[in-house]
C-alpha cells in the first residue's frame, strides 16, 4: 500500500504542473488581459501599460509563468482585485460549505445509486429494473440548473418545507468554530442551528446529487449483473453459500471496484456542479464566488480557484486509487 500511495503522489506532480501551465496560458489569453482586470473602468492605455510594467504582465511568458510558479509554492495565490483578499483566504473561507455541500450531495447519490442499481440488477428484466432505467436515465439527461429551480420552486416556494437561499437563518445565533455548519452545531450541541443547516443544504444537495446518483445507480447495476453471472459465482451458490453471505461478501464485494472508480470521478463533477448549484441557491461556497469572479473578470481567483480544485480533485483520485488496494489487494502491486 505504501508503494501504490508513492507511486500515485508522484504522478501528481506532473499532472499538477501540466494544469498549471495550460491554466496560465489561458488567463493570458483571456480578453482584456490581467491589466484590464486589475483597472477596471480606468483601464486606459498608459494605465495598462503601466500595471503591465509593475507587476510584470509585459515580460516574456516563460519568464511569468516561473514567477508565478514561485509565488504559488509560498502560498501566494494573488489578490481578487473585488475584495482585496488574498486568493487563498477567500478560498479557504468558502470551501467547507462547497465541501460540506458536496458531502451530503455524494450521500445521497451513494445512499440512493447503490441500492437503487442493486436492486435491479437483481430484478433485471422485471418492473424494478426497468423503472430504475428510467430514473437514472432522467437524472442524466436533465440539467443541474433546470432541476435546481424545480426543485426551489416547488419546495421552497410553493409549499415552504425547505429554505430557499443561503447555508442558515440570517437571525440564527450560531458558534461556527469549523465552518462546517451542520457539523459546528453538533459539536457545540447548538441542535437547531444544525438542524436549520441540514435543512439548507437538502434541496441544493439533491439538485448536486441527481447525475451523480444515476451514473451509480447505472455502473452498480451493470457491475452487479457482470459479477453475479461470473463462474465464481455460480460455483460459491452451488457448494451452498448463504444466499445473505454471498450476497454481501462476493457479488457486493466484487463489483465495488468500477463503482469506486465512478464514485471517485464524481467528485470533479459535483465540485463543478457546485457552481451552477450554488449560484441558484445563493449558496456561499467556492462555486458561487467563482461564478461571480467569471462575470467580474477577477483572472487572480479564477487562476487560484481552479488550481486549488484541481489539487483537491487529484487527492480525491488517490484516495480512490487506495480504496483499490483496500478493495482488490491484487491491483497494490499495479
Amino acid at each position: 500500500m505504501t508503494r501504490l500511495v508513492l507511486r500515485r503522489l508522484a504522478l501528481l506532480v506532473p499532472t499538477l504542473v501540466g494544469l498549471s501551465i495550460l491554466l496560465f496560458l489561458w488567463v493570458r489569453a483571456l480578453p482584456g488581459g490581467p491589466a484590464t482586470a486589475l483597472l477596471g473602468e480606468r483601464a486606459t492605455p498608459e494605465a495598462v501599460e503601466r500595471i503591465n510594467e509593475l507587476y510584470g504582465f509585459d515580460r516574456p511568458l516563460p519568464e511569468q509563468y516561473v514567477t508565478w510558479l514561485g509565488q504559488l509554492l509560498q502560498g501566494n495565490f494573488g489578490v481578487s482585485t473585488r475584495t482585496n483578499r488574498p486568493v487563498l483566504e477567500e478560498f479557504l473561507a468558502r470551501f467547507p460549505a462547497t465541501i460540506e455541500l458536496s458531502l451530503v450531495a455524494l450521500l445521497v447519490a451513494v445512499g440512493v445509486g447503490i441500492p437503487l442499481g442493486y436492486l435491479a440488477a437483481r430484478h433485471q428484466g422485471r418492473t424494478v429494473d426497468h423503472a430504475a432505467v428510467v430514473v437514472s436515465l432522467l437524472g442524466v439527461t436533465i440539467p443541474v440548473f433546470f432541476l435546481a429551480f424545480l426543485l426551489k420552486w416547488l419546495f421552497a416556494v410553493q409549499l415552504g418545507w425547505f429554505p430557499s437561499s443561503g447555508r442558515q437563518d440570517p437571525a440564527m445565533i450560531a458558534t461556527h468554530p469549523t465552518g462546517f455548519y451542520v457539523l459546528d452545531g453538533l459539536m457545540t450541541r447548538e441542535w437547531d442551528a444544525a438542524w436549520d443547516a441540514f435543512l439548507h443544504l437538502l434541496l441544493p444537495a439533491v439538485a448536486l446529487g441527481s447525475i451523480p446518483l444515476a451514473i451509480i445507480a447505472r455502473i452498480t447495476r451493470a457491475s452487479v449483473i457482470d459479477v453475479q453471472h461470473a463462474d465464481y459465482v455460480r460455483t460459491a451458490r452451488a457448494k451452498g453459500l448463504a444466499p445473505g453471505h454471498l450476497r454481501r461478501r462476493v457479488i457486493l464485494h466484487n463489483a465495488m471496484l468500477p463503482v469506486s472508480t465512478t464514485i471517485g470521478l464524481q467528485v470533479g463533477l459535483l465540485l463543478s456542479g457546485a457552481v451552477l448549484t450554488e449560484t441558484v441557491f445563493a449558496f456561499p461556497g467556492i462555486g458561487k464566488f467563482l461564478s461571480d469572479a467569471i462575470f467580474a473578470l477577477d483572472y487572480a481567483v479564477l487562476q487560484g480557484f481552479i488550481l486549488l480544485i484541481a489539487v483537491v480533485y487529484a487527492l480525491v483520485n488517490l484516495a480512490v486509487d487506495v480504496s483499490y488496494g483496500l478493495i482488490d489487494p491484487r491491483m497494490r502491486a499495479r
